[in-house]
């Protein structure tokens, strides 16, 4: 494999204070996020918080404000647009906030825009209507699925390593979810199921990248007799910091591609991927190994095989 670079000698046990001042920040929203999602306060998609999604292609170039003004006009003030302008696409989300909203309104919409907009005739791609009470359960369903991944986690590593690198792995890989949810819900981007795919894609990322920092580790400790814990992880984090860098520069330059030629139905997912990625490596070096250090103490004992 390429090294991008040689011989570190980095003392990343030595920031362990800042970068743990840092993930707590990231955390403190992730749960705030969290729980303004499940709440569904948060700006939800219509797949979490029920409603309509359109999809049309027209013949021309189309106005999105124009076809906003329209919609709020027949008193849709809260729809979201998405366009794809190079294709003519154009995507409208309807969000149903009542439980009487639960109706199909898909075809009035149509209709509406065939009738304004003559002169750009259309075709419609998709529609999809799901009713708040679904959307409440897919939310049910996605916080369950997260609980259970940690639980396998716990488990995996626990008979792989030993019960306190689980519990490391486990809470570093909660630390990039909650990262992610707590940056998407300040920014105010939108949060659907090909978000709630993405965390879970971000949380095995981010466990396969702390798996090969505590096999280093673990290799490490049975070499070594001398010195402390700490020593031993900074040792091994510098080994398998140009692998790790080689790593997630390639997943995130083929996120990158998604990000912007993906069109906009993937845009956020690759967008939370992309963070993900970032948070996840940070997450690898600077909380799964300080949490085990902090936890085993500096004594030397090997780690089972």
């Amino acid at each position: 494999m390429i090294e991008l670079v040689k011989n570190t000698k980095i003392d990343f046990m030595g920031l362990k204070k800042y970068a743990f001042a840092f993930s707590t920040v990231l955390v403190l929203l992730g749960f705030v996020g969290t729980a303004q999602i499940y709440r569904g306060k948060a700006n939800l998609g219509i797949d979490l918080a029920g409603g309509t999604e359109i999809q049309l292609k027209f013949q021309k170039p189309y106005s999105m404000d124009e076809i906003r003004s329209l919609l709020a006009k027949a008193g849709h003030t809260e729809a979201t647009l998405q366009g794809a302008p190079e294709e003519n696409i154009l995507l409208i989300k309807l969000r149903a906030h009542r439980q009487q909203e639960e109706r199909m309104i898909a075809e009035p919409v149509i209709a509406l825009l065939r009738s304004s907009l003559p002169g750009n005739p259309f075709t419609v791609q998709s529609v999809s209507e799901i009713g708040p009470a679904i959307g409440h359960k897919l939310r049910k369903d996605a916080v369950l699925a997260l609980a259970v991944s940690a639980l396998a986690i716990i488990i995996y590593l626990a008979w792989r390593f030993e019960f306190k690198f689980g519990v490391a792995a486990a809470i570093a890989t909660f630390h990039d979810i909650f990262a992610i949810v707590g940056i998407f819900w300040v920014l105010g981007i939108e949060k659907d199921l090909l978000f709630i795919t993405a965390l879970l894609t971000i949380g095995g990322y981010s466990l396969t990248d702390t798996v090969v920092v505590f096999d280093r580790i673990r290799e490490n400790i049975r070499l070594r007799k001398k010195g402390t814990f700490s020593e031993t992880i900074n040792l091994s984090v510098n080994e398998v910091l140009s692998r790790t860098i080689v790593t997630s520069l390639t997943v995130f330059l083929a996120v990158l591609a998604l990000l912007f030629f993906g069109g906009a139905v993937l845009h956020n997912f690759a967008l939370a991927l992309a963070m993900g990625i970032l948070v996840g490596t940070y997450s690898s070096v600077f909380v799964a190994s300080p949490v085990v250090a902090i936890w085993r103490g500096e004594k030397m004992t090997e780690v089972k095989r």
